[in-house]
């Protein structure tokens, strides 16, 4: 796979929330930097753990202009009601000196038409020709990008290098069997966090991006090192890369969920970064329920990685 922006491990960042109810952006900034000087390649936003339906056009477009000022590897999420603010989020991540896009379907309207996606695709990638860029495949935006239309795309747009892919199991298999070992040039992100393992033993992966790791990136990061040892042919690593992503499985699968984005605060809160603990929806909220057991969890993985990484071996190497 060639290198770019589109490797190591990059935290989609969530946007923290000041008492108003409006972004934080100092707090945003040394988020970023916290996470970039922990071992991250970069950071993603504003993609959905970015909460970017929530925010206005120019609020998102600040944050990135923030990161990018402050010296942070930024990849820009594109998510918008139509393709002309999509458009636009692209042209101001060139503007302002971005490294990459993470190009959204077009989602509510026409959404399952190849050809509107097709467009859509096309209006993005025209607009920034000079960033690097993947298409997020997520079911949650009821759309697949398949290899025809991939290459058919790529032949007019070499900007366009790969995926995020966040459909899971399968969908990640897909991409390896019929886009990216077609050609080297082309990479793939695993795109959630219950499939670091599978997608870089199995599917050739070369990065991850990552929701739990704003959290927890040191435990990240050593997964994803373990991981990328397995797809080496080392056998203890494979055997100990499991094993963390096993015990990592509850926490990982929130990234699957409605309810990512407060459960992944609330993480954050417990670690005591407070500028996390408000919404932008003043409803939106964990049960009672939800949170004991989130809490009950974290703490047993805590423990349970404190002792697990004092083994010498793979584990010390890797982390």
């Amino acid at each position: 796979m060639s290198s770019n922006i589109f490797s190591g491990c990059m935290p989609a960042l969530m946007t923290p929330c000041k008492a108003d109810r409006t972004p934080d952006y100092d707090a945003l900034v040394k988020k970023g930097q916290d996470l970039i000087a922990a071992g991250m390649s970069a950071v993603v936003y504003c993609g959905s753990m970015g909460d970017w339906p929530l925010l206005t056009d120019e609020q998102r477009m600040e944050g990135v202009e923030r990161l990018v000022k402050a010296g942070v590897p930024v990849v820009v999420g594109t998510g918008a009601m139509n393709t002309k603010l999509a458009v636009a989020h692209a042209a101001h991540a060139a503007r302002v000196g971005a490294h990459g896009l993470m190009v959204i379907p077009r989602v509510l309207s026409r959404g399952i038409s190849v050809t509107a996606q097709r467009n859509h695709f096309s209006a993005i990638l025209s607009a920034a020709p000079t960033l690097p860029a993947v298409i997020y495949n997520s079911p949650y935006y009821g759309f697949a990008t398949r290899a025809d239309l991939f290459f058919d795309l790529r032949k007019d747009f070499p900007n366009l290098i790969g995926f995020k892919e966040f459909g899971g199991l399968d969908d990640l298999r897909y991409a390896a069997e019929n886009i990216t070992s077609q050609d080297d040039q082309v990479t793939l992100m695993v795109g959630v966090d219950t499939a670091v393992y599978h997608g870089f033993v199995n599917c050739g992966a070369t990065g991850a991006i990552t929701g739990i790791g704003n959290a927890i990136p040191k435990e990240v990061l050593h997964l994803v090192a373990l991981c990328k040892r397995a797809a080496e042919g080392n056998a203890e690593a494979r055997q100990r890369a499991k094993e963390l992503e096993e015990a990592l499985g509850v926490l990982s699968s929130y990234d699957e969920g409605p309810d990512l984005v407060l459960y992944y605060k609330h993480l954050m809160v417990l670690n005591g970064e407070e500028e996390y603990r408000l919404h932008f929806n003043e409803s939106d909220a964990l049960s009672d329920a939800q949170r004991n057991y989130v809490e009950a969890q974290y703490q047993l993985f805590k423990t349970w990685y404190a002792d697990w990484s004092r083994q010498g071996g793979v584990i010390a190497e890797c982390a």
